[in-house]
């Protein structure tokens, strides 16, 4: 078996050398004119003219055509149901501010999805972020008692788990979160399915037929998989006494990002959406390829999409659909689109205009998108009903980050 550091020095090496054979846009400039599909028409040609058109024709189109040929669908034979095993509860963590809780879910017996969830203690039903994280939950806070996962430890058999403990808390500030008056639940991604091109192990084998070993062409890839899982783990929220009132905010960054945003277009409980530099996939125009394109994503990580995806690579003109109407999937509840300055690769200003493509369903049910097609000014964030900013640095998740989702959150759940 290649070790889990070797598979990801191949993956690094592998995108360079794509982005080195397609030579990467990053000029405005350069890009090509392109005529993005309609939104407000449905695909017999008819104008989507109110509410009752997008939820009853046009947006099943959407969905039926981004799980067809993008994202991919979920077998017929799946079962959601699985095990809730509490592994630890803590009334003081935080220096006594917040519950700390931490729950297992255990599909067929074979694969356990470790969720960390910390509550304020002096606040019923909080609103509640759930999001996932990409090196662990012992990571997202130096907290001894956050248990670390039967996956991480078989996916780093040569780490040492106490290193690594809190190593990404700046990417989780957890207490101005519970500070805040929100609960926070986060979930190691790797847990659902392993971020490798290998479907033999994570929730996709389970629900294999007799002599299959990866999905169909037409079936999940790994971002559809986190998706399905997000949507367990909000399973298990609305059958917790402490939290089935709660609304609940949808959190992704960078291919989290993507897979959040999938989560949220299929489940209508997830109340509010926030993406992070999602990029290629996510928020960003698929036919203005600049940075991240189809092509490069599809080569350098062939498990995120379906295979039906592939046909469209350096042929994004050739999609049906893009990215906006991703976006308009989320109307009428409030969507978050995030974009950093030094991040090319994610397309800031392409995320930006998935949301101004979008406004228009959102106008239909009288709420407030983006007005103008005119990028903001870095740190100056638009927080209508569709939420924007662009801050300064690189791809990550930062506390101005964190500030800004946090104060979209107030304005839209106490109107």
């Amino acid at each position: 078996m290649i070790k889990r550091t070797s598979l990801l020095i191949i993956c690094i090496c592998l995108n360079i050398m794509v982005q080195a054979q397609q030579k990467v846009n990053y000029d405005e400039k350069a890009i090509k004119p392109y005529v993005l599909p309609e939104l407000l028409k449905s695909e017999n040609g008819e104008a989507v003219k109110n509410t009752d058109d997008w939820e009853q024709k046009r947006r099943p189109e959407l969905v039926s055509f981004y799980t067809d040929q993008v994202f991919g669908k979920v077998p017929d034979s799946i079962s959601e149901e699985f095990e809730i095993e509490i592994l630890e509860e803590d009334h003081s963590a935080m220096n006594g501010k917040a519950i700390r809780r931490q729950i297992a879910l255990v599909f067929q017996k074979k694969i356990r999805v470790n969720i960390l969830l910390y509550l304020p203690k002096e606040v019923d039903t909080p609103p509640l972020f759930i999001g996932y994280n990409f090196k662990g939950n012992h990571t997202s806070i130096n907290d001894p008692n956050v248990i670390v996962s039967e996956t991480w430890v078989k996916l780093n058999p040569e780490n040492d788990a106490e290193i690594s403990r809190g190593t990404r808390s700046n990417r989780w500030p957890l207490e101005k979160i519970i500070s805040q008056g929100f609960g926070i639940a986060t979930i190691y991604y790797e847990d659902v399915d392993p971020d490798v091109n290998d479907f033999s192990d994570g929730i996709h084998s389970l629900f294999y037929k007799r002599n299959q070993n990866k999905p169909k062409d037409n079936e999940w890839g790994s971002l559809a998989g986190w998706a399905w899982g997000m949507s367990r783990v909000i399973d298990y929220v609305k059958a917790d006494n402490l939290l089935r009132n709660s609304k609940i905010i949808a959190f992704g960054h960078s291919r989290l990002g993507k897979a959040t945003l999938w989560a949220a277009a299929l489940d209508d409980r997830i109340d509010l959406v926030v993406s992070n530099d999602s990029g290629c996939g996510g928020a960003a125009i698929s036919r203005r390829k600049f940075g991240e394109t189809v092509s490069v994503i599809n080569t350098s990580f062939p498990h995120w999409f379906n295979t039906n995806f592939k046909q469209y690579n350096n042929k994004e003109e050739n999609l049906p659909v893009d990215q906006h109407m991703l976006i308009a999937l989320m109307a009428p509840r409030p969507v978050y689109i995030a974009s950093a300055a030094d991040d090319q690769w994610a397309d800031p200003y392409g995320e930006y205009l998935s949301g101004y493509h979008a406004s228009p369903v959102y106008e239909m049910y009288g709420k407030e998108g983006l007005a103008t097609d005119v990028h903001p000014k870095n740190n100056e964030p638009v927080q209508n009903t569709i939420g924007y900013h662009i801050r300064t640095g690189g791809h990550d998740v930062t506390d101005y980050d964190w500030e800004q989702y946090m104060k979209f959150a107030k304005k839209h759940f106490e109107q």
